[in-house]
């Protein structure tokens, strides 16, 4: 088990290497000069002046050069500072982090928990009017995006029922309630594509274990249709279920980047949409490191709970 975890460790160093060549690179291919960011308002200034400003940056410098910098910052925890604010993008992203996660996590519960509940009903009244609500609700999930869905929840329920503010951001510390009230449409319009995936793989999943043998062999011996389901069914198909939950949680923080800038939210989503609008190089390339190095702990996570529900693969 030990080893096994030690491999997946190592595999994530190339990943993350390969994260910060491609992001390094991209951003440099976006139209435009950062140095006029840096330089400000007041842009009326001589070319050898833009040209110490460049090389105050280490802009001047060949791209590698620039990459075997910023990585040497990197690994010593410094993310950089950002071009338009001046500001430490490791000071930024203390302030900002807590919030994207909590609206991760959010999402996470209210997506995961009552699709995987929906669809096993689903799977095991197959045919049933709660089947195909739960079909008819799978495929206007899927096919809405997260930016429409967010609207039409800020149009019902912020500007008709007048039930939750439309923008904004409270403390938890400050007010736990009202948090609650500013976060719980962001993480609905998070967490309901989410749960239209996940409730159609669970049901898929579940039919699967319910059509094979020895779920029918528990049966003929007189086990109780619950005591199939715990004992025998949900644990044989949790783990393609586990496959999406770990897929779909892990692109949530990609989908914080639209929806924190809709609500307003203080969070790492809207901080990288900012930079990228204004080619802020550091902001971008620490954001982006530390959203590949999330994703992939996750991704890690998941491989390692296959191992514990299925030993057998400890060995592969």
């Amino acid at each position: 088990m030990a080893q096994y975890i030690l491999r997946r460790l190592v595999l994530l160093i190339p990943v993350l290497l390969g994260v910060s060549l491609v992001v390094f690179t991209l951003i440099r291919l976006i139209p435009g000069d950062a140095t006029l960011l840096a330089i400000g308002v007041d842009q009326r200034i001589t070319p050898e002046q833009r040209e110490l400003v460049r090389k105050s940056y280490g802009l001047d410098q060949p791209q590698p050069v620039q990459y075997a910098r910023w990585m040497q910052h990197v690994l010593q925890g410094d993310l950089g500072t950002s071009l338009r604010t001046r500001r430490s993008v490791n000071e930024e992203l203390r302030l900002r982090l807590p919030v994207t996660i909590e609206l991760t996590l959010l999402a996470a519960l209210l997506g995961t928990v009552p699709a995987m509940a929906v669809g096993v009903v689903a799977a095991v009244r197959r045919n049933s009017a709660l089947d195909y609500a739960a079909t008819i609700g799978t495929l206007i999930g899927v096919s809405v995006p997260n930016f429409l869905l967010a609207t039409l929840l800020v149009l019902v329920f912020s500007l008709w029922l007048r039930w939750l503010p439309p923008i904004g951001y409270v403390e938890f510390t400050k007010d736990p309630i009202g948090n609650l009230r500013t976060m719980l449409l962001p993480a609905l319009s998070l967490s309901l594509p989410l749960a239209a995936v996940l409730m159609r793989n669970t049901r898929s999943a579940v039919l699967e274990v319910l059509g094979q043998e020895h779920v029918r062999v528990a049966r003929a011996k007189g086990l109780t249709d619950r005591r199939v389901l715990g004992r025998h069914v949900i644990l044989n198909a949790s783990l393609p279920i586990l496959t999406v939950v770990g897929i779909q949680v892990a692109s949530l923080l990609g989908g914080t980047v639209i929806i924190e800038t809709i609500f307003a939210l203080p969070g790492i989503g809207r901080y990288i949409y900012e930079a990228i609008a204004n080619r802020d190089y550091p902001v971008v390339q620490g954001v982006t490191i530390v959203i590949a190095a999330i994703f992939v702990v996750v991704s890690m996570t998941v491989d390692i709970l296959y191992v514990v529900l299925d030993p057998r693969l400890r060995t592969s």
